[in-house]
């Protein structure tokens, strides 16, 4: 687990314990909502956009990758046909090793471009996720909004009232913030 998720994880449960410690002292009720910050990136205009950006980043890069591999079968292919004299053979073998080494070099830059990348949007569009959860929380009079994880990354709300879930209200807030 990163340091970040821990580190939500602990404000999280820091909140909801004192959340729920002071509901006797309150004189009124605590309001407490749940969100999916993943799936308002997903469900939201401009998260879509972002994430169609992003894909197409990929994609363009992935086509990149694909000429280079098949420029290597085909060279590859060549050197194993045996038309070729030794001098020539050694020659386009040369030839193979340098490209290959220039292949795997540009397939770890891409790799390294995309994950920076999808980081810079992550940390874009969570901060203006957390925004929109903000202006959700003060209009709707929730004391916080705890972010509900998912499995394949840190499940954080183990149960919650349905009633509670204010993913949709966050995605039309962000949409109205970033149009």
């Amino acid at each position: 687990m990163s340091s970040s998720r821990k580190t939500m994880y602990l404000v999280s449960m820091a909140v909801f314990w004192w959340a729920m410690s002071s509901m006797g002292l309150a004189a009124e009720p605590v309001r407490v909502g749940v969100m999916d910050q993943q799936l308002v990136i997903e469900k939201s205009k401009a998260g879509k956009r972002a994430l169609e950006e992003l894909k197409t980043y990929s994609t363009t890069r992935q086509k990149i990758i694909n000429a280079d591999d098949q420029e290597l079968k085909e060279l590859e292919q060549t050197i194993q046909d045996g038309k070729l004299s030794e001098t020539a053979k050694q020659e386009k073998q040369n030839q193979f090793q340098s490209k290959l080494e220039a292949y795997q070099r540009r397939l770890a830059d891409f790799n390294r471009e995309i994950q920076q990348k999808q980081r810079e949007m992550v940390s874009e569009y969570m901060k203006k996720v957390q925004d929109a959860a903000q202006v959700v929380a003060q209009r709707e009079g929730y004391i916080a909004v705890i972010d509900k994880g998912n499995e394949g990354i840190l499940k954080i709300v183990i149960y919650y009232q349905p009633g509670l879930d204010v993913t949709d209200l966050v995605v039309k807030e962000f949409d109205r913030q970033n149009k």
